[in-house]
């Protein structure tokens, strides 16, 4: 299966929900990338995947019987837990002035 493919994506969204208590997905366009799938688990983890277009993140998603947000909502972003890796990496980087 082809990395990005509606096959291998939605294999490894379902595998996220069902690691995680179930999730939920907002998709972000990216321009010539694609588009971002990030996932938010029922316990708060999160992770994301890149799709070759919006159009093939939200059939992924469909498939894998993932709800899709339409915007991130305060709910949603408050049921996210950062990891301690993720904040250590952040506080590594510089802000460029």
């Amino acid at each position: 299966m082809a990395e990005g493919s509606v096959m291998t994506l939605t294999s490894e969204i379902k595998s996220f929900a069902a690691g995680h208590g179930g999730a939920k997905a907002v998709i972000e366009y990216v321009g010539k990338r694609g588009a971002r799938i990030v996932l938010v688990g029922e316990d708060g983890e999160w992770s994301d995947q890149f799709a070759p277009d919006t159009g093939v993140a939200r059939e992924a998603c469909d498939h894998a019987g993932v709800q899709v947000e339409n915007e991130w909502e305060r709910e949603l972003l408050e049921q996210m837990r950062p990891s301690n890796d993720l904040w250590r990496s952040m506080s590594r980087r510089s802000m460029a002035r």
